[in-house]
């Protein structure tokens, strides 16, 4: 007797509690394997492949693409058990397209055989065990329509477990087609249509192959919108206010909305103060172009922000007060050994804070090999949830958009936050005579609950310190 089991969306990371499904890995009526991924959902922190931690046959599946789903919501259901290769056989011998149904059986073993009672997930899922290793999988043809209304070979999609006894059929009751998949790739697209009411089947794609832009869906926004527009109001009717033609409302969700949330919390709870000093950075610039030149041309390159994170731990072991955070709850201070240093990164889906771990221990060129390596998962998409928490301090290079200065907020529950202007060349007091020299801004925004404006200023000094004379550091190596 093959059991349902429904597959919840798990815990994917440190406060995370919603994900959006971007794209589904597998259609009603395939049979998976144990621990093979099945969506693709975006989280506030990365894109996220879900490996299923049962193996059988999908019965439903929940949410549509472009659908934000809350953690603990179902995901899809999975018939695991003897019967369930017979219910991989319904959907292959469905009379509807049977020449389309192509099987790729691995070893010859059935892929229903994955989701046996002694087989258990090997990923590592909030709620879900660890165990045996993935198995291979297979494809079959998808179920007909009736499966992806909710109702596979007598197995209710509803929420829970339910057992598919004997007197079910296995086949699904004869039903037209399900039609086809909408050529839409953007979630954003599906979500624009799904707010305003546009039917995605109605629309002809002016992508390629057809696909459906956000244009389209624009268009057909104007079109259902101007009759109604230009319709004069009823006579007894009071008419309505004019809507601003150049609104555009865009939803605190997701990655944006992660962000208001936690610099609202960081301004209502951390009382910060920020001071700044100006600095020439000639000296460093040029200890840079030594180390990269004595390493020759096949060795990793050292970049500023390498230095610079360098330059931070060995601050912040001088001054450890700043590399703590506040527990509120407790009324303590908690002073933190090992040093995490985050990044602020600019991507296309908004800023973003990958995590060095255990910057302290790390070397000026390890430090630049790690900052390399997150920047490239950042820009891609491709950065994990582990690899986005726990930063202990955060370093904010936003020289890069051309300012000199900033007052940021600091990334809570942190206690500090550096930030580093643009170099630019200026006119500077070097040795006694006016020189043009490479000369940046730098700010530390702190919060006064873990120090007072002493520890601060020292910090800032010793860093402004090593960057105007990188000797300064070498005593400390």
């Amino acid at each position: 007797m093959a059991e349902v089991k429904e597959f919840t969306l798990p815990d994917l990371g440190e406060g995370l509690t919603e994900a959006e499904v971007v794209r589904w890995l597998v259609e009603v009526g395939e049979v998976v394997a144990v621990d093979q991924p099945v969506v693709e959902v975006e989280t506030a922190k990365a894109m996220v492949e879900v490996p299923c931690p049962y193996g059988g046959v999908v019965t439903a599946r929940y949410g549509a693409e472009g659908e934000e789903l809350a953690v603990g919501a179902p995901l899809l259901t999975v018939a695991v058990g003897a019967d369930a290769s017979a219910l991989a056989g319904g959907a292959e011998g469905s009379g509807s397209g049977g020449a389309d149904g192509v099987v790729a059986e691995a070893d010859g073993t059935g892929a229903a055989e994955d989701g046996g009672a002694g087989e258990t997930s090997g990923a590592v899922l909030v709620g879900y065990g660890t165990g045996a290793p993935p198995a291979r999988r297979r494809r079959v043809r998808p179920a007909p329509a009736a499966a992806a209304a909710g109702q596979v070979n007598g197995v209710a999609s509803g929420h829970g477990r339910h057992a598919v006894t004997p007197e079910v059929p296995v086949r699904a009751e004869a039903a037209e087609p399900a039609p086809g998949p909408v050529p839409v790739i953007s979630p954003l697209v599906r979500r624009l249509a799904r707010q305003n009411g546009v039917e995605l089947r109605t629309l002809t794609g002016s992508g390629p192959d057809g696909l459906i832009l956000r244009a389209d869906v624009e268009r057909a926004i104007g079109a259902a919108t101007a009759p109604a527009a230009s319709a004069e109001p009823s006579a007894g009717a009071a008419p309505a206010p004019a809507a601003d033609a150049g609104e555009v409302r865009i939803p605190l969700r997701g990655l944006r909305g992660v962000v208001a949330d936690k610099m609202s919390r960081s301004r209502r709870e951390i009382p910060e103060a920020t001071c700044w000093v100006d600095v020439d950075a000639t000296e460093l610039l040029a200890a840079r172009r030594a180390m990269n030149a004595a390493g020759g041309p096949d060795a990793p390159r050292i970049s500023l922000l390498a230095l610079l994170a360098r330059i931070c731990t060995a601050a912040l072991a001088r001054y450890p007060e700043l590399n703590a955070r506040v527990d509120t709850e407790a009324r303590e201070i908690v002073r933190l050994e090992r040093v995490h240093i985050g990044f602020a990164a600019q991507t296309d889906r908004g800023l973003v804070v990958p995590v060095v771990r255990d910057a302290h221990a790390r070397s000026a060129e390890s430090l630049s090999e790690e900052l390399g390596r997150l920047t490239g998962a950042a820009r891609d998409g491709s950065l994990t949830p582990g690899e986005l928490t726990g930063s202990t301090f955060t370093l904010n290079n936003y020289g890069v958009f051309g300012v000199d200065g900033s007052t940021p907020i600091i990334n809570h529950p942190e206690a500090a936050m550096l930030g580093v202007g643009r170099i630019v060349p200026k006119p500077w007091v070097h040795e006694g005579e006016l020189a043009v020299r490479q000369v940046t801004q730098l700010s530390l925004t702190f919060d006064h609950r873990v120090c007072d404006g002493g520890a601060a200023g020292g910090f800032l000094r010793y860093v402004a310190d090593c960057v105007e004379q990188p000797a300064v550091l070498l005593r400390g190596v």
